[in-house]
This record gives C-alpha cells, structure tokens and sequence, in this order.
C-alpha cells in the first residue's frame, strides 16, 4: 500500500523554479511530521526541509535557506517544496519522508522516519 507519493520533478534551468508535491494518506498526514530528502548520485542521502504536524514549525538545511519553502495543505493531505533559485548543485532524486520528531536546531531536523515516498528526480542545468 502506497502511502507516501511524490509529483513535480523534472529538468530545469539554473536560476529557475520548481514545486514538489507529496500526497499522503490521511492517517499519516495527521499523525506525523513531514519533510524531504535529497540524495545526488554517489552521495548520502541528505536533510533538505521539515514540517510540523501542525504547520507552526519548520525547518531548513543551511543549503537551502532563502531558497526553499516547505508547506502543508491539510485539506488535501499534502506537503510541498516549493524551490526557488536553483542550482546545479540541487540535482538530486527527492524524497518525501514522515517522521515522528522534529527539532528545528537538529540536522537533520526530521527524525524517526517510518515511510518514505518512492522519490523524484529534479535536475537543474547550467
């Protein structure tokens, strides 16, 4: 059963913008803390942003600030990364992630992740 799915992925330039979108089933939205992962070809999986169940805490990776936005639509059940600015080294296959802690002064901020979404490729160009 398919509890996490991402959308909005694709190839674009530097300097441009994407928005990704993960759709959750009711149970997890509710329940859990959302947040995405990043991992690049032939690197760790990595932090990118967190969010509160209740949407009043957010967090983001230093490598992000300014640049990404991470929010919630409780009617539709799903969380978004909004992603402005982007750069090459943004390349990565994202993934949607629901966890049962958040600490915003942590990285990653997101932890004890009980699902995974089945990722995203976002490639930006030079």
């Amino acid at each position: 059963q398919v509890q996490l799915v991402e959308s909005g992925g694709g190839l674009v330039q530097a300097g441009g913008s994407l928005r990704l979108s993960c759709a959750a089933s009711g149970r997890i939205f509710n329940s859990y803390h959302m947040g995405w992962f990043r991992q690049a070809p032939e690197k760790e999986r990595e932090f990118v942003a967190a969010i509160g169940w209740s949407g009043s805490i957010t967090s983001y990776a230093d490598s992000v600030k300014g640049r990404f936005t991470i929010s919630r639509d409780t009617a539709k059940n799903t969380v978004y990364l909004q992603m402005n600015s982007l750069k090459p080294e943004d390349t990565a296959v994202y993934y949607c992630a629901a966890g049962k802690s958040i600490v915003a002064s942590r990285t990653p901020s997101l932890t004890g992740v009980n699902y995974w979404g089945q990722g995203t490729q976002v490639t930006v160009s030079s």
